[in-house]
């Protein structure tokens, strides 16, 4: 069973008794008051009705209601809410009732929280830390990904004041959950095998299952160093157990990983990455980057094993994949950012074909965020950052910069952009954050 782990940390041990004790308490939240959850919602309104007008609150919103009256912050503090949530979406043929929230990681989360954003009404909500452990520090290379009602959190690269020498960064194995109907963090069975910078995916269906492939120990402070790995594993929700499966045919990592096809016809994609290195000159490593795929069948009858795709590029000089999502028209088809133009991947030629450019090129010395939202294609670009090293004025420009952000439909081949103000208190860098989506 996961062990619940609450995002509050334990303050440091002082020398008297009372100040000990009273430090464990603050280490918990408060228990929930109990409250009668026939109390009237809305006057006038018959408590169904009223908590069907409720769910129909966007969720970032929620928590400010919770303060409205007790019978709310009883409802909205409730597995009902998320669980009516989803199942008026269900009972929705075209899916529309929710939206996809994003969820960003701006940096290591047990020392930055992560946001939910909402693409539709532009608000945001600050979830909870993430549990920290104190020997490890500077967690990066970590993979998000939602399943469910939980963001689940897989490895990463850190460094370990326990290991020797202190500046070698080291793959974790860690696993942890955020649980969004308890507010709380769970801690889960570790990977066989501890990674960063790896492909993953989640499984939805009768068996809720998270499968993993590649990775290595590369930390984001190093350029081309670090270990690669082959291994793959799968995760059983139900079980909380990880197993082993075949290895790719090649070491491979900063990968990334897709679905493709329905539960009974499905097949795992693993694209890009690195496995080699070589020098320049004998002294400046550089990485040997993969333009392949490799492809799991998961078919039942499949018997989970790998076939190669080849060069997706042909005659085309590309030094590697660009950043790469999938979106479902119908059937996922993968698209690519690359620098200001928009790739489709065409599988039964195997190659990337134009199918777009951003609409406002971007001042590409910085990083960009590419992400799937909504049957969308998000391209994120951070205006007005300001210098981390400029500690002046903090208070007043904790909220600097502007998030201008286009979005592609590609049923409809249409462009139409948006601008918000992100809640940070650093400037996001699109290189280390990670994001993944919701549905909430």
């Amino acid at each position: 069973m996961p062990l619940p782990i609450f995002s509050s940390r334990l303050q440091s041990s002082y020398s008297s008794s009372s100040s000990s004790s009273s430090s464990s308490r603050s280490s918990f939240p408060r228990p929930k008051p109990r409250i009668d959850p026939s109390l009237t919602l809305i006057p006038g309104l018959s408590n169904d009705v009223s908590r069907l007008i409720l769910s129909f609150v966007p969720y970032p919103h929620i928590s400010r209601l919770k303060s409205t009256c007790k019978s709310w912050y009883c409802f909205l503090s409730s597995k009902t809410l998320i669980s009516l949530r989803h199942r008026r979406d269900a009972e929705n043929n075209n899916r529309n009732t929710l939206s996809d929230l994003l969820c960003i990681f701006p940096q290591d989360p047990s020392i930055s929280p992560p946001f939910l954003f909402d693409p539709v009404t532009l608000s945001w909500r600050s979830l909870p830390l993430m549990p920290c452990n104190p020997h490890v520090y500077g967690l990066c290379n970590f993979v998000a990904v939602a399943l469910g009602s939980h963001v689940y959190v897989l490895g990463g690269s850190a460094f370990d004041t326990r290991s020797f020498p202190l500046d070698v960064p080291l793959p974790t194995s860690t696993v942890f959950r955020y649980n969004f109907v308890k507010s709380i963090w769970e801690r889960l069975s570790p990977m066989l095998s501890p990674r960063g910078s790896f492909a993953c995916a989640a499984m939805p269906g009768s068996s809720d299952r998270i499968i993993v492939a590649g990775g290595g120990s590369r930390h984001t402070l190093f350029g081309a160093a670090g270990s690669r790995m082959s291994s793959v594993e799968i995760y059983d929700v139900a079980k909380n157990e990880w197993r082993e499966m075949d290895e790719l045919p090649r070491f491979r990592a900063g990968c990334v990983g897709f679905l493709f096809g329905n539960e009974e016809d499905r097949e795992f994609w693993v694209m890009g990455g690195y496995g080699g290195s070589r020098t320049v000159s004998g002294i400046l490593p550089v990485d040997e980057y993969y333009k392949d795929a490799a492809v799991m069948d998961l078919r039942r009858n499949g018997g989970e094993k790998w076939r190669l795709v080849g060069d997706m590029w042909g005659e085309e000089e590309r030094p590697k994949l660009g950043k790469i999502v999938a979106v479902d028209c119908g059937k996922p088809v993968f698209f690519m950012l690359d620098k200001d133009l928009i790739l489709r991947y065409e599988i039964g030629l195997n190659r990337w074909k134009k199918e777009s450019s951003v609409p406002k090129k971007a001042s590409y010395d910085k990083p960009v965020g590419f992400v799937a939202l909504n049957g969308e294609l998000h391209v994120m670009i951070l205006l007005d950052g300001y210098n981390l090293m400029d500690t002046r004025h903090t208070r007043q420009r904790s909220n600097a910069g502007s998030l201008m952000i286009h979005m592609y439909d590609p049923k409809k081949k249409t462009w139409r952009s948006i601008v918000t103000k992100p809640p940070f208190n650093q400037q996001l860098d699109f290189r280390t954050t990670v994001m993944c989506t919701i549905r909430l």
